[in-house]
């Protein structure tokens, strides 16, 4: 007699969400469970939005559950299942780690904020040293409100 492999048929713990009829997830005690039968496949804490984004995006990437499905599930909108199933294929996994991009200062220089703290120590408002420079005046406020410049104590 041959022995041949049986199928396993799909068999979910009864307190899960079904995704589709191959994946569902569980949350309990502020994990969520992801699983495929009744083999848990992926774990990460409820908070961990990027470790959601990443799974989820896989899922989709890998053929695994629809993108609606996602959206459905979790109440999350169409629009950011989309965005990140893009990162995925663009960056994969680390993308959804890596330390965000954050722009430099554009127009403050060292060199400008040297100008501009001289100007101020000799007084000059900040609409003065704004026009001097070809800047903002909000954009010299918030250098001031950052602590990156100060403006001079009026002597008496």
């Amino acid at each position: 007699m041959i022995n041949m492999p049986q199928m396993m048929l799909p068999i979910f713990p009864d307190d899960v969400v079904y995704l589709n009829s191959s994946l569902a997830v569980r949350k309990e005690d502020g994990q969520v469970t992801y699983f495929n039968g009744m083999m848990p496949v992926f774990m990460h804490d409820e908070n961990d939005i990027q470790s959601f984004q990443m799974i989820t995006s896989q899922f989709c990437c890998s053929g695994v559950v629809k993108q609606a499905d996602i959206a459905r599930a979790f109440g999350v909108t169409d629009l950011s299942v989309m965005r990140a199933v893009k990162r995925y294929r663009e960056l994969g996994p680390s993308g959804f780690y890596a330390k965000k991009k954050a722009r430099g200062a554009g127009v403050l220089t060292p060199n400008v904020i040297e100008d501009a703290q001289r100007m101020l120590d000799d007084e000059c408002g900040l609409p003065e040293v704004a026009s001097k420079l070809g800047l903002k005046r909000d954009t010299l406020a918030k250098a001031v409100r950052d602590g990156r410049l100060h403006k001079s104590k009026k002597k008496i």
